[in-house]
Parts: structure tokens; C-alpha cells; sequence
């Protein structure tokens, strides 16, 4: 069977749904499974209701406290999806590399189809450590963006 549901709350629609469709001026601009189009919304409408519930208003004051708090290093934001919401990556990244690994903020959520978030880090330590840190967590199949001066 299936129910057609509309609304604009995406809190309803990550909670019961499989797959959403974002429609624009009466026309579908964006669709497919819910985890999909919270990982990587691709139209600026799709993204503004995607941060209703993936990121807290206060994110970029947030970030740019972060930038002037840590200013050596690499601010890093992770993007987890489905499985890898729950590896123990932080773990990892200490146990295997000489660096200082400061969580910094952080939302992980659920969907019908698994988990998915955003995890702020700052990592401490040489260059070229940081650099093999950040190539690791790509290979763990987590999203990575250095988050820099704007």
C-alpha cells in the first residue's frame, strides 16, 4: 500500500518515510529515498528543509567561534550516513595517529532507513599526520569537509 503524505515538516518525514519528493511551483524538483536526499540535497529548497533537522541555526556562529578558537589545526565537519553513524571513528583516529582529537559539536539522527549527522572535530598535530587523518576517515566512507575561514 502506499500513503501519500504531504508536509513540511521534515521531522514527520524523516521519522515515517522511505522517499520524499520536494516539489517546487507545483513541479517535482528533487526525490528519491529519505536517507539519500539528507545526505545530499542537490536544490536549494531540498536544502533548506534538510536543515530543519540536520543543522542547528546557531552552525555557522558556531563555526566561526571555532575557526578564531582554534586557529592551528583543521576544523573538520563529518558527515555520517546510515552504518558509519555508529563506527567508532573517534576511537580510531587516536588510536592510529599522533594527533589531539577535540570533539567539538555534533547531531547524529534517525531515519525509517538508519542513522545520519554531522560531527564537528579539531584536529591538532603535524601537517602531514592530519593530512593521512583526513584520508583515512574518507576511506571509513564518511563524508569530510575542512572548514575554513570565510
Amino acid at each position: 500500500m502506499t500513503i501519500v503524505l504531504i508536509t513540511h515538516e521534515m521531522h514527520v518525514i524523516r521519522k515515517i518515510c522511505h522517499r520524499v519528493a520536494v516539489m517546487e511551483s507545483g513541479q517535482v524538483v528533487e526525490q528519491g529515498p529519505v536517507l539519500d536526499v539528507f545526505k545530499n540535497p542537490k536544490e536549494q529548497m531540498t536544502k533548506r528543509f534538510v536543515q530543519q533537522v540536520t543543522e542547528p541555526e546557531e552552525t555557522k556562529e558556531t563555526m566561526d567561534h571555532l575557526l578564531e578558537r582554534y586557529p592551528a589545526g583543521k576544523v573538520i565537519q563529518l558527515t555520517f550516513v546510515g552504518d558509519h553513524a555508529e563506527s567508532p571513528l573517534i576511537t580510531k583516529l587516536v588510536r592510529n595517529f599522533e594527533l589531539d582529537v577535540n570533539i567539538v559539536q555534533g547531531k547524529i539522527s534517525q531515519t525509517r532507513s538508519g542513522s545520519y549527522g554531522t560531527l564537528f572535530i579539531h584536529l591538532d598535530g603535524k601537517e602531514d599526520e592530519m593530512l593521512r587523518a583526513i584520508e583515512f576517515i574518507k576511506a571509513q566512507q564518511v563524508g569530510v569537509e575542512v572548514i575554513t575561514h570565510a
